[in-house]
């Protein structure tokens, strides 16, 4: 039998005494009975620390865990619960030594965990319990800043009347019935959003979250709340303090909610940190970026990207070495325990990444052979960049007088498209090309992924860069996309600035804009500046498409400057 927490220098009968508690049955109808409670009084008074257990519904002790004089600190006991409104189906008693009523620590591991309920002893001087106070969940509606708890007590131990059974039996029902209640926007849950950053940083803090509330729409999760801390340094394990964690978790109860995401790459080991404090899924940024491309990739290329994006973030974060997991798996002379499961799963892991890398490596040969047939038939090319949700495939549309999936949303477009358009030039049409969207801090391994998707952009005569008029932080964004055009070598390519959804500015904003940016206002949405702008892609591909040659294609002209 197992004793959780805090064992070091207990002695034999110390821990004989602590076993036995194993032995002891409470009845659901009862917080506790006098020989559980006098059990746990007199080895807590003979230790001066705190002891507790976790009792379940049937009556059976399933944890026996020792603190230190101050507190407790409750064993991985699993998952929150599976179904909407219910509980743990465990109920904690512990002792206090200093007669104080339930701590903070008491009251967020009932709501982080879904306990049915926590009770402290409190022990007098000569260790005999004096009161006991305790706690349960309560149902709050949506728009409440209440406590997600009460509290009850103190109570005189000789007077305490408690049936837990009913308690919680009426809880759950009126739980099951506020989450019916409560509407869900989004298919995949609730979440809260969380940005922490340090006192440097602190003026881009709400973009960011703003850019990241988006992000969590896009991928069909409602935003319950959002939480935002400026530190003088970021915490290295939990990011946010310990104490605005613990809030939280507690505003997390209010909700309903059951993930947090986390505006900035986690390691695996404060991802790891953040979900054990909290019992709450978590994700970062690349995670749900992650999430987002996958929901949205078509083609089989796309497809392909994405799988290898997801296997080269999740490889380090496979999980740390356990002896446990040692399985023997064959070989002759092979020395110690083998090759334990977490070792199997990485090379699996490496090897699908070797498989993926030459199917893409394939794929872009097959596109690299239809651009070479272009290019013999001297067809100009124009690519579309720029940040996510810019409009780029809208403007793909009214171009081209296609109909290519086009959504008020991050990355609804991760495929290439092509669609021809007339320029009525000597050579007729173009092929114009949409891209994947950039975004500032774009995960690392999915830009090597979808660096092969900008091949189609490298070889374009011209690039129309797009931005968002209407975004308050389309300077950053025009930052962000000048940074990863130069990453990806297409910085050389002569561009045009696009500045789409200008119909949402009044004309004087619209034109200063146009004047600072060197930009060509227009609205893909209503037409507006459309005619101005084919106008525009026809003058720049007459200078860079010479007339048909009589013994020859045309001849596309590559070298001209930015």
């Amino acid at each position: 039998m197992q004793i959780y927490g805090n064992t070091t220098g207990l002695s034999p009968s110390h821990r004989k005494a602590l076993e036995q508690l194993y032995r002891r049955r409470v009845p659901f109808d009862r917080l506790t009975t006098p020989e559980l409670s006098r059990a746990l009084s007199e080895v807590s008074h003979a230790i001066h620390r705190q002891v507790g257990v976790l009792i379940h519904r049937s009556g059976q002790i399933e944890y026996v865990v020792v603190g230190d004089s101050a507190k407790l600190m409750l064993p991985d006991i699993g998952r929150m619960r599976a179904g909407s409104g219910r509980f743990r189906a465990l109920r904690l008693v512990h002792t206090h030594l200093r007669n104080e009523p339930l701590t903070r620590d008491d009251l967020v591991d009932l709501t982080r965990l879904r306990l049915d309920m926590v009770a402290a002893l409190s022990l007098a001087r000569d260790g005999r319990v004096r009161t006991v106070h305790y706690a349960h969940n309560v149902p709050l509606p949506e728009d409440s800043q209440d406590d997600p708890f009460r509290t009850y007590g103190p109570v005189p131990y000789a007077q305490l009347d408690c049936d837990p059974s009913r308690i919680v039996g009426a809880l759950e029902v009126e739980f099951a019935r506020v989450g019916r209640a409560r509407t869900v926007a989004a298919k995949d849950g609730r979440a809260i959003l969380v940005h922490v950053c340090d006192k440097r940083n602190a003026i881009m803090a709400r973009r960011s979250l703003s850019e990241l509330r988006e992000l969590a729409r896009t991928a069909g999760v409602e935003v319950a709340d959002t939480v935002l801390q400026v530190r003088d340094r970021v915490d290295p394990k939990f990011l946010l303090g310990r104490g605005r964690l613990e809030e939280t978790v507690l505003r997390a109860m209010q909700l309903d909610v059951d993930v947090l995401i986390v505006d900035r790459n986690l390691t695996p080991a404060q991802a790891t940190a953040i979900a054990r404090m909290t019992d709450l899924k978590v994700l970062d940024r690349t995670q749900l970026i992650l999430d987002i491309f996958a929901q949205h990739a078509q083609s089989l290329d796309g497809k392909l990207q994405v799988e290898l994006a997801q296997t080269r973030y999740l490889l380090p974060r496979l999980g740390s070495k356990d002896d446990s997991l040692s399985r023997l798996t064959g070989g002759i002379g092979g020395r110690g325990p083998g090759e334990t499961k977490l070792e199997v799963g990485r090379r699996r892991a490496r090897e699908r990444i070797a498989q993926l890398d030459a199917r893409l490596k394939q794929l872009s040969r097959q596109r690299q052979q239809r651009r070479g047939r272009r290019s013999r038939e001297a067809i100009p090319m124009v690519a579309i960049v720029g940040y996510t949700n810019a409009g780029k495939s809208t403007l793909l549309n009214v171009l081209t007088g296609s109909d290519v999936v086009a959504e008020d949303k991050l990355f609804a477009t991760l495929d290439t498209r092509s669609r021809r358009m007339h320029l009525g030039l000597n050579r007729p049409e173009a092929v114009v090309t949409d891209t994947v969207g950039f975004i500032r801090n774009l995960p690392k391994d999915l830009f090597n992924a979808f660096r092969a998707t900008f091949e189609e952009a490298a070889d374009a005569d011209l690039l129309l860069h797009v931005v968002d008029a209407s975004d308050q932080a389309h300077d950053d964004h025009i930052a962000a996309t000048e940074m990863l055009l130069a990453k990806l070598d297409l910085d050389q390519i002569p561009r045009l600035t696009v500045l789409n959804k200008t119909d949402r500015l009044d004309g004087n904003e619209a034109a200063h804009l146009a004047a600072r940016l060197n930009g060509m206002p227009v609205s893909a949405q209503t037409g507006l500046g459309l005619d101005r702008l084919r106008s525009a892609i026809r003058e720049a591909m007459q200078t860079r498409v010479e007339p048909p040659h009589p013994e020859g294609p045309t001849r596309i002209d590559h070298q001209g400057a930015g």
